[in-house]
């Protein structure tokens, strides 16, 4: 080895830690911006939909998704117009709505438009049949507060700048006293220690009288103290009965009784033939010789 080769290749290998670690100081960088940019987005988004208190709505910020415990829901609005989780998107660069499809920078952020659906699915999935129907899907862009539109999957585009106008804009479906028993029970569910299951067992299997109960808000809250179904014998079902056929022997065919038959009459004959060997052969009766006489010639 020539000299200062040693070296120079010891150089090499450092400077190759060095680019590869500044790669990753950028990057790391860039997703602390990015967090960053999300939490102030978040921020504002959260003090806009504080200040809908006084026009009857009630707010939940940075709760668990059902379902999925690494994961959060920015907001969740309970209100006179229904209950809306909302999606904050801080985005730079040019960003825009078109034939519902939402693009940043030319490219499609169809995923994001889908996991408000499935973060609202997942909220609906909570609650009453008669409230799923109330979930809405809303992506509010802080970077882009004009904007307003709807994708193809039924997400609402909402710019920060006209949020509050668009949430008192919603047509009332829900009294004061359902608001509130809606927010306490929403509160109580995705504001705990866990992520709840996605589960609507104990509603389906609920007594009648409870699926339809005068009083949506009355209902949920009999829900929340119901005994467990099985409990109350107005659930227990007798058990079904069997299929009808499952009782009746099937009838064999044609076939089989030709040959069930065909077995008895071969089974006989080789029980005959096996009779017959062990019958005693019969005596053999000597038959008398008759006297031979012989006559002498006369003279």
């Amino acid at each position: 080895m020539g000299a200062g080769k040693g070296a120079a290749e010891q150089a090499r290998m450092a400077a190759e830690r060095a680019a590869k670690l500044r790669r990753q100081l950028e990057h790391a960088e860039r997703a602390e911006r990015a967090w960053a940019a999300g939490a102030a987005g978040e921020a504002r988004v959260a003090a806009i939909l504080d200040s809908l208190q006084s026009k009857g709505w009630m707010s939940l910020h940075d709760v668990h998704w059902p379902g999925r415990p690494k994961a959060n829901l920015d907001h969740v609005l309970v209100g006179p117009g229904g209950i809306m989780v909302v999606d904050a998107k801080n985005w730079s660069g040019n960003v825009h709505l078109r034939n519902g499809v939402l693009r940043q920078n030319g490219y499609s952020r169809e995923r994001e438009a889908a996991g408000v659906l499935e973060q609202a699915a997942a909220v609906a999935a909570l609650l009453e049949p008669q409230h799923r129907r109330l979930v809405q899907s809303w992506l509010c862009m802080v970077g882009q507060p004009d904007l307003q539109g709807l994708t193809v999957g039924g997400a609402r585009v909402q710019g920060i700048n006209t949020l509050s106008e668009a949430v008192q804009a919603l047509p009332a479906v829900l009294d004061p006293g359902t608001v509130g028993t809606i927010h306490q029970y929403l509160a109580n569910l995705l504001g705990g220690t866990s992520s709840p299951l996605l589960t609507s067992a104990k509603i389906a299997a609920a007594p009648p009288d409870f699926l339809h109960a005068s009083g949506p808000a009355a209902s949920l809250a009999r829900w929340r103290t119901a005994r467990h179904p099985a409990d109350d014998p107005r659930t227990i079902r007798p058990p079904a009965p069997l299929p009808a056929n499952r009782s009746r022997k099937k009838k064999p065919g044609c076939f089989a009784v030709l040959f069930r038959l065909a077995l008895i009459i071969f089974a006989m004959g080789i029980f005959l033939n096996v009779l017959s060997g062990l019958k005693p052969d019969a005596p053999v009766v000597p038959i008398p010789t008759p006297p031979v006489v012989t006559t002498a010639p006369g003279p």
